[in-house]
């Protein structure tokens, strides 16, 4: 099964890209996984008309997303919210995530992006796609630094939390795949 994890932040000096490794390091023990990144996708942040023609860097990241049988965001909380590329890249499709599973992984100060990911949950219901229960929660992900600069700690306990979340997302992965491949989706 594939499994496209999204890293939702573009902005300069971000934690996303860590998170993102760690987890499709985890991942990768059940997915085939494509890593995402926003920042290299460049979506344009301007939504056209329907008529428009679909500009090319959307066109390029369509058919990987298309082909995911599963998500995986990796968001960071600015002010209680999820980011606007994250947002953006969201509106630019539609139909590739119908009928697939979307798990969240979020982080921030002490909420460790708790709002964030509540309010993905709200825009992924509207794009058709399930969320998951489990999440995983980075609160002050910050002091989960080794003294090497690893990250995270052993003792952090995220490998846990990873594998329960990631065992969700590969039922409802096959779930759905089985289901989409007996009836296609229909909005």
């Amino acid at each position: 099964m594939r499994l496209a994890v999204i890293i939702g932040s573009t902005r300069n000096g971000r934690f996303g890209p860590t998170v993102a490794h760690w987890l499709a390091k985890q991942a990768a023990k059940q997915f085939d996984v494509d890593l995402v990144d926003l920042a290299a996708a460049d979506l344009p942040s301007t939504l056209p008309d329907t008529d428009d023609p679909t500009p090319a860097e959307v066109a390029v990241l369509a058919p990987r997303l298309a082909t995911a049988d599963a998500f995986a965001v990796v968001t960071p909380e600015y002010n209680s919210s999820f980011p606007a590329p994250l947002k953006t890249a969201l509106d630019w499709y539609y139909e590739e995530w119908h009928a697939k599973p979307v798990a969240i992984v979020s982080y921030g100060r002490e909420t460790g992006g708790r709002y964030a990911a509540a309010q993905l949950r709200q825009v992924f219901t509207e794009l058709q796609a399930v969320s998951i229960r489990n999440t995983i929660a980075l609160p002050c992900y910050w002091e989960q630094f080794t003294g090497d600069g690893d990250w995270p700690r052993a003792s952090a306990g995220y490998e846990a939390e990873a594998k329960t979340m990631l065992d969700q997302l590969v039922w409802w992965a096959q779930a759905l795949r089985d289901a989409r491949t007996k009836r296609p989706y229909q909005q």
